[in-house]
């Protein structure tokens, strides 16, 4: 997911005030004491221009005098100016492609042309925020300080906010600070929030597994951090990263936003607790998990009780068990047309999977996967994107069998493992996708194929 880290280069002209905590009241930021801080900033190269750059403007020159003894009347036509949207579309759509590092020196050289184009290229940056820490978060809100009319122009831009709470950052921000954050930004529609919890002192482990760093023990979200993220703008998508033991904080973020659409869950695997709330209230378009173990098939019926019609994505990070992947698709399999199993692990996943009647995408990275999985007529005909693993013994032959099969397949991505690119049979795949006029996408980079870009979910939210 892409980011815009907000870091001490912002040339902020003032400092907000911390309104919310000139009062002094509120606890510190970490659950537990922690004397050191742990790195996560990483330093932006990006400024931002407030003063525009001198420019000749002709218009005002005037004109020439005639050559002729009869008088003529010479009109200087006002100089042209681009329209904004314009100039926004051509260089939101020059850095679409690349890392987020070469977007930000994109965004930042345009910037610097003009008053005009500094405005846009701030705007995009704008579009997508990182607040680390209470240092970016004071950076942040002076930058979209709605007294300032530039400012407020700011603050209507973001639409992706994703937020880091470590309780064992001395300096982390402060849930407070991140309801603040969500609320200064009437237009965001993504929010992702990252959440590491804090061991008691002397007993935490410098690069523990990740297994290790889920016993640290994180607070439950106030009341009052709880009553401002309510108050703020409707939220479309939510992804939460759980490092920690909370197993309320997740139950508490579903409770505010009615309007979400789409939810990522990592980290933690929710447990169904005795008291847990009614269940979950919104019909869910798509959901994405990464858990450390599989979830509970109670928790999976608790979140999409309301989403029987509505649930068309469903994408694993790792394999759930056979029991939950079986309950899904009993409950949701007619109108699935998303699915992601990056392993295949079990053979008892693969008709499970089978059952999906109404599939358009099918993802996996596996690239040992008995040829019968690639069979035509376990597939339906509407399948219009594959995406699987390939390494020297990948059944490309069955692939290459359901490709000229399928009249609806439109991409193919292959994920190339050891050995993928000399497999006797990549030259043929490519004829066949070549012939059927299907778009081939050969990577080797994991996170690449793992970007989810369906029908079904909105870009880059997750």
């Amino acid at each position: 997911m892409n980011v815009f880290d907000f870091f001490p280069k912002l040339s902020a002209t003032r400092v907000w005030l911390l309104r919310a905590f000139s009062s002094g009241n509120l606890p510190h930021s970490s659950f537990y004491t922690a004397p050191r801080a742990i790195q996560h900033d990483v330093s932006s190269s990006v400024s931002f221009m407030t003063t525009p750059t001198t420019a000749l403007d002709l218009s005002d020159t005037p004109p020439m005098p005639s050559q002729t003894s009869t008088p003529t009347i010479t009109t200087t036509p006002a100089s042209a100016q681009m329209p904004l949207e314009l100039i926004l579309a051509i260089v939101e759509t020059a850095c679409t492609e690349g890392t987020e590092e070469a977007r930000m020196d994109l965004l930042t050289n345009c910037s610097l042309v003009c008053r005009t184009w500094s405005a846009a290229s701030q705007r995009l940056l704008f579009s997508k925020v990182t607040l680390r820490s209470q240092r970016s978060f004071e950076l942040f809100m002076s930058a979209v300080d709605r007294t300032i009319p530039h400012r407020s122009s700011l603050a209507d831009a973001v639409k992706h906010l994703t937020v880091i709470l470590d309780h064992k950052q001395p300096s982390g921000l402060h849930p407070n600070s991140l309801a603040l954050a969500v609320t200064a930004c009437p237009n965001l529609r993504h929010l992702g929030i990252s959440l590491y919890g804090c061991a008691e002192p002397g007993k935490d482990v410098v690069g523990a597994p990740d297994v290790l760093r889920l016993r640290r023990a994180a607070p439950s979200f106030d009341d009052h951090t709880l009553s401002l993220l309510k108050s703020g703008p409707a939220i479309e998508s939510l992804h939460f990263d759980n490092w920690s033991e909370n197993q309320q904080s997740i139950f508490q973020l579903l409770d505010i936003w009615p309007s979400l659409r789409f939810l990522s869950i990592s980290g933690t695997p929710p447990q169904h607790l005795q008291d847990s709330p009614p269940p979950f209230p919104c019909a869910l378009r798509g959901v994405r998990f990464n858990f450390q173990s599989s979830p509970s098939a109670d928790f999976m019926e608790w979140l999409l009780h309301n989403s029987v019609t509505s649930l068309k994505s469903l994408h694993f990070d790792r394999d759930p068990s056979v029991a939950v992947f079986e309950y899904l698709v009993n409950v949701h399999g007619q109108n699935l047309h998303s699915i992601s199993l990056p392993g295949f692990g079990s053979p008892a996943l693969v008709p499970l999977a089978a059952q999906a009647k109404h599939l358009r995408e099918l993802r996996t990275e596996n690239p040992i996967l008995a040829s019968a999985n690639y069979a035509p007529a376990t597939f339906p005909d509407e399948i219009e994107h594959l995406s699987f693993g390939l390494d020297r013994n990948t059944p490309l032959a069955s692939i290459i069998d359901l490709i000229k099969a399928k009249d609806a397949l439109k991409t193919v991505t292959a994920q190339v493992w050891d050995g993928g690119l000399h497999h006797p049979l990549f030259a043929p795949l490519k004829i066949a996708c070549m012939y059927r006029g299907v778009d081939l996408t050969v990577t080797e980079d994991l996170q690449v194929s793992r970007v989810v870009r369906t029908c079904d979910s909105p870009k880059s939210a997750w």
